[in-house]
């Protein structure tokens, strides 16, 4: 009896312990490269042509957003920025992901392709360029292109979540 108390002891301090330990995933303890405390990100523009009126500020806002509250690094102005990303929309697809056996499609993919160039203002030169693409899927079966928009959110939180964390480690 008491060996099967100290088992279930064991097993429970286990999972407490796989529980608390895999819980807290966060970019914090990375660091970003010698010289770079700030950041600026300039407007992100959409040469996608993909007729997204509001793509390139939506992207930026978000990217900053992210920037700003990770904390690795410190937003600033270009004129007292260390480091800046310039990032460009080079394409937007919309295809289908899922068709049904009557030939309609229910699920549609949306991806997001962006070119990043992050630099170190201070010694005017690049430290990288890359392309990042990512990509959101929605329901299309009812009301069509409407629904969209989740997809293109889902791809834009995806693919800014892939810049920061390029930028913030990898050093």
């Amino acid at each position: 009896m008491a060996k099967h108390i100290k088992i279930i002891q064991i097993l429970l301090l286990c999972i407490a312990t796989a529980i608390s330990s895999s819980c807290n995933y966060s970019f914090k303890g990375a660091s970003p490269p010698e010289g770079i405390r700030t950041i600026y990100i300039p407007n992100i523009r959409d040469e996608s042509g993909f007729g997204l009126p509001s793509l390139g500020e939506e992207l930026t806002t978000l990217l900053k957003t992210k920037f700003i509250n990770d904390n690795t690094l410190e937003y600033a102005e270009k004129t007292k920025a260390d480091g800046m990303i310039v990032c460009v929309v080079k394409s937007v697809i919309d295809e289908a992901l899922v068709v049904t056996g009557n030939e309609t499609v229910s699920r549609r993919k949306v991806t997001i392709t962006v070119s990043v160039d992050f630099s170190n203002l201070k010694k005017q030169k690049s430290i990288w360029k890359k392309d990042f693409s990512n990509w959101g899927e929605y329901d299309s079966s009812t009301g069509g292109f409407s629904k969209r928009d989740e997809g293109v959110k889902s791809a834009e939180d995806k693919i800014t979540d892939d810049i920061l964390l390029e930028v913030i480690s990898n050093w």
